[in-house]
């Protein structure tokens, strides 16, 4: 395993990890949960990642209670949760306020039963919020031990630097990294919008979604029903099954399956599955601390893992193909380009 150093921090993370999204807490069970951390920890990864929000706070149950079966001691790993969603109704129970934030983030240790998060997400941006608010909330949790870092899911480049400034202006800690999906579809937030955050704020990327939703398997077929045990014919959650509907149904997903499709063949060459090659792919920027990943099953673990003996494959050469199918390279600044 390589570890990565997250942005400009101290703290190193397993550069390929296992989140929590959609799978655990919801589409497979704890003995499911339990045996793909396990497969994970084996081959070297130090970092978790769940959320509030995912299966209404089952996941957190799950993954924390995964971490004590193994045996796994607290200061060898890394876990992170984000804070926003919320898992029940109210005027306060989601977003960003310092009352969310605070409540939240101890409701969320109590379900993953820990003292603390090493990092602590704001799941999304909330405009409703004052960003000093927030700023001074996360800094509250820190300084008072729940979490060790703070830092933002799908937060624009915008609203990453006002929370900079105004952490800057009140001698407080700023975000330490942003949680982005990014992958061979997804390319101009962490490509092109972050590039002049990079080095002036040190931001460290865990990037989730490197298979796009699934859609970079090569399991998916254009206007066809998704394969049986599939995530997107296995989990019914609507906010899955609007993505799936765009994966699967929409003019833009029939060019990214045909892409998918000439995808196959450079794998091929290079011994990799095509997931493998999408994973390493993501892993070449030197940008990525980390690489959430998604199993349901340990051999999927395990085959995800295998993409870090593909990285060193991925030559000027079939990087150069690889472009060739995709040609959606975003257009950059020269001064800020990687």
């Amino acid at each position: 395993m390589e570890y990565r150093r997250l942005g400009n921090s101290g703290i190193r993370v397993s550069a390929l990890s296992l989140g929590g999204w959609v799978t655990y807490g919801g589409q497979v069970g704890q003995d499911s949960t339990t045996k793909c951390m396990e497969a994970a920890w084996q081959l070297g990864c130090n970092f978790f990642d769940t959320a509030e929000g995912y299966a209404r706070g089952a996941s957190e149950v799950e993954m924390g209670k995964a971490i004590k079966e193994l045996g796994i001691h607290r200061d060898d790993v890394v876990v992170s949760t984000k804070i926003f969603w919320g898992v029940k109704g109210g005027p306060n129970a989601m977003g960003l306020s310092r009352k969310h934030l605070i409540e939240g983030t101890k409701a969320s240790l109590q379900r993953l039963g820990m003292d603390y998060v090493d990092l602590l997400f704001a799941h999304r941006p909330d405009p409703t919020v004052p960003m000093e608010e927030t700023v001074r909330a996360f800094n509250h949790i820190i300084d008072h031990g729940l979490a060790f870092y703070w830092g933002t899911s799908e937060w624009s480049a915008s609203e990453l630097l006002e929370a900079h400034r105004i952490a800057k202006h009140l001698g407080m800690v700023g975000p330490t990294m942003e949680q982005p999906q990014y992958n061979v579809f997804a390319r101009e937030r962490v490509e092109k919008e972050y590039l002049p955050i990079y080095d002036t704020h040190g931001l460290g990327l865990t990037i989730w979604s490197p298979l796009a939703s699934g859609v970079l398997t090569g399991k998916y077929k254009f206007n066809e029903p998704p394969p049986p045990g599939s995530r997107f014919a296995v989990n019914k959650d609507p906010g899955l099954q609007a993505i799936a509907r765009r994966s699967l149904q929409t003019t833009e997903a029939k060019e990214r399956l045909q892409k998918v499709d000439a995808l196959a063949p450079i794998a091929q060459k290079i011994g990799a599955t095509l997931p493998q090659l999408a994973i390493a792919w993501c892993l070449k920027n030197p940008r990525v601390s980390t690489i959430i990943t998604g199993a349901s099953r340990p051999e999927q673990v395990r085959d995800n893992f295998g993409a870090l003996t593909v990285v060193n494959k991925l030559n000027d050469e079939v990087v150069k193909e690889i472009e060739g199918v995709l040609k959606n390279k975003p257009k950059s600044d020269p001064v800020f380009r990687l």
